[in-house]
């Protein structure tokens, strides 16, 4: 019984150690997990904690480097650039861009140099092939601006290449941009421009401040100023023909520099430089004159199939003097289109940069053909305001044409009796001429009045020749076949060139010529008739038979190229003429009439002009001395 007691207790005992083994173990494990847990979570608090401290002490690192980086980079940078070491450090010191924006120009201005890096018109379209492709006079590096700095440590420092700090503010409907080259907190050279609304003009002032110690303001600062034209209209060669570099100079005169290689001028006292394109410009201006300057223009275009870009290379270098140690220029820039009316406008002499011609011409356009061609425009379509205005000018000279046709016919009636004369006294020329004159002046006929309404007309078509291809109205404004009146009409490409003629058929051209040719033709015979030959004189009906082919062919050639407006007002004005010349022939001049008047005038007594007064007496002086030397002989 009692080792069965035993066993039976020794099995209870055995039990409990086990019972306590495995609750030991267990909250061992627990304890294990508990640790692990804690341990785990202490490591990743530790984690966080190190993340949390370890930015600071980075950007501290940052911080710390980049300081030492910059006094390294100041050191070295002041080994080149001086004081203006300065604005390489600024955080304006990268490749960074402001714009400048109205209703009319987009202006992008760079950080590094401080110019306008970017010139867009918002209202204008290049030519037709690239529609939707706004005019950019400048964009993609075809422009520099730049200030040649001379420092008292004998450097010279090109702004263009250094870096401007921008400020942009907005003073009611302008946008004022502050871009300063800095060669300290408080000494800097500034470039300011203001952007008013509806405008193309730009204020722009260079001045500096505090630069009196850094700058060698003994001798004047040089700017310079270049740009490569794009090419905006259709054709290349005819905008090229009208793209030069135009100036001010000595208050109020205007000249240009001249087409072709390298032209070169150097006035003084510039006012304004004009970058003229066909129909857009880009003008500096400023309030103090330059005192002298340089200013050069090559032409790009060698040849019109390969140089398609580009149409001139202006340069510009002037100096910029310091007033009190300091520079203080009040400038402007306009970027924008050369039409008359809209340069005129602000005031500052730039419409002379519209080539109107000198003297009378130029006359003739500003105070008739402008104001009438703009008045007519206004409410209606381009190319009937060219009929209609044609119409009137051509109108309002009838009375000269008619003056002209009367003389011509007096002249023809009197034909016979001066045959008659010059083969009486055909061995004495000086004979002749005097009983010549005797016949006009009993007759009453001027022979000079048939010339002198032609020389009053001609004013006006060279007028016309300088109207037409600067009148900015026509651009892209189109008429019948032509798509844009200030650029040719073609009707036909050729798949050749021909010299001097082109590679394309314009229809206005040839309708002109055609019309020229049939007036040519009507009145030639008239004219020969109307003027004898003269000893010693070409024969003019020969000559006038030869210019009846010669003429249709020039207009063939010359206008080919043209504006399509031009051709189509002298379609036009030959059409009017010889309609106004079939009037005046069938209702105003009959040749009886006149051949009675003329004997009439005969019979009445005349009183010579001074003119005829003072030929008669040369005449007879001239008749005296031959008689004298025949007597000698």
């Amino acid at each position: 019984m009692e080792e069965k007691k035993f066993d039976f207790n020794t099995i209870i005992g055995f039990g409990l150690i086990f019972v306590i083994i495995i609750w030991m173990m267990y909250n061992g494990q627990d304890t294990a997990k508990k640790e692990q847990l804690e341990k785990a979570k202490a490591t990743k608090d530790s984690i966080q904690k190190a993340k949390q401290v370890a930015p600071i002490k980075v950007a501290q690192a940052v911080a710390l480097d980049s300081t030492v980086t910059d006094s390294a980079k100041i050191k070295q940078l002041q080994g080149t650039l001086g004081s203006f070491a300065y604005s390489s450090t600024l955080p304006s010191a990268k490749e960074n861009f402001t714009t400048l924006e109205n209703e009319f120009v987009s202006l992008k201005i760079a950080n590094k140099g401080g110019y306008v890096v970017e010139a867009i018109l918002k209202k204008f379209e290049k030519f037709k092939k690239n529609s939707g492709q706004l005019v950019a006079l400048i964009k993609e590096n075809n422009a520099s601006f730049n200030l040649q700095l001379q420092t008292k440590d004998n450097r010279v420092l090109n702004t263009k290449e250094l870096f401007f700090e921008p400020t942009l503010t907005k003073v009611g409907d302008s946008q004022i941009l502050s871009m300063k080259l800095k060669a300290g907190a408080n000494e800097y050279l500034e470039y300011k421009y203001v952007l008013a609304s509806n405008k193309y003009l730009v204020d722009f002032d260079i001045r500096s401040q505090g630069l009196s110690t850094v700058l060698n303001t003994s001798k004047p600062i040089d700017l310079e100023w270049d740009l490569k034209t794009f090419r905006n209209e259709k054709s290349i060669v005819y905008e090229n023909r009208f793209a030069d570099i135009r100036y001010e100079y000595e208050d109020g005169k205007n000249n240009n520099v001249g087409l072709g290689k390298d032209a070169e001028e150097t006035p003084e006292k510039v006012s304004y430089i004009a970058y003229k394109q066909h129909f857009f410009s880009t003008i500096l201006l400023t309030k103090t004159p330059f005192a002298t300057s340089k200013l050069h223009s090559n032409n790009l275009v060698k040849d019109e199939k390969v140089d398609t870009i580009f149409t001139k290379q202006f340069k510009t270098n002037v100096p910029l003097a310091f007033n009190n140690n300091e520079l203080d220029y009040k400038m402007n820039w306009y970027f924008g289109p050369t039409d008359y009316n809209t340069l005129k406008s602000y005031d500052k002499n730039l419409e002379k940069i519209v080539p109107l011609g000198w003297g009378i011409f130029g006359w003739i356009n500003k105070f008739i053909f402008i104001p009438l061609f703009g008045f007519l425009s206004s409410f209606m379509g381009l190319g009937i305001a060219i009929i209609i205005f044609t119409v009137l000018i051509k109108i309002a000279m009838s009375p000269i044409t008619f003056k002209s046709f009367l003389s011509q016919a007096k002249m023809k009636v009197l034909r016979p009796e001066i045959m008659e004369i010059g083969e009486k006294f055909k061995k004495d020329p000086m004979k002749k001429q005097q009983e010549t004159m005797k016949l006009y002046n009993k007759a009453g006929v001027n022979p000079m009045a048939g010339c002198i309404p032609a020389l009053i007309q001609i004013p006006f078509m060279y007028a016309s020749f300088q109207f037409f291809p600067s009148a900015f109205e026509l651009r892209q404004k189109g008429f019948l076949w032509a798509d844009d009146l200030s650029s040719f009409d073609q009707i036909f490409k050729l798949p050749f060139n021909i010299p001097l003629y082109g590679d394309h058929v314009s229809l206005f051209p040839i309708l002109a010529a055609i019309a020229i040719f049939f007036y040519m033709k009507m009145t030639s015979g008239d004219q020969a008739m109307a003027q004898p030959q003269q000893d010693g004189m070409p024969d003019m009906a020969k000559i006038m038979k030869i210019m009846i082919y010669v003429s249709p062919v020039m207009m063939l050639i010359f206008f080919n190229s043209y504006g399509s407006g031009l051709s189509l007002y002298n379609f036009i004005s030959n059409l009017i003429t010889i309609g106004i010349m079939l009037v005046i022939k069938r209702y105003f001049i009959n040749s009886e009439k006149i051949h009675a008047q003329i004997q009439e005038n005969k019979t009445k007594p005349k009183t010579e002009s001074k003119f005829q007064k003072k030929m008669r007496e040369m005449m007879e002086q001239a008749e005296a001395q031959k008689q004298l030397q025949n007597k000698k002989k």
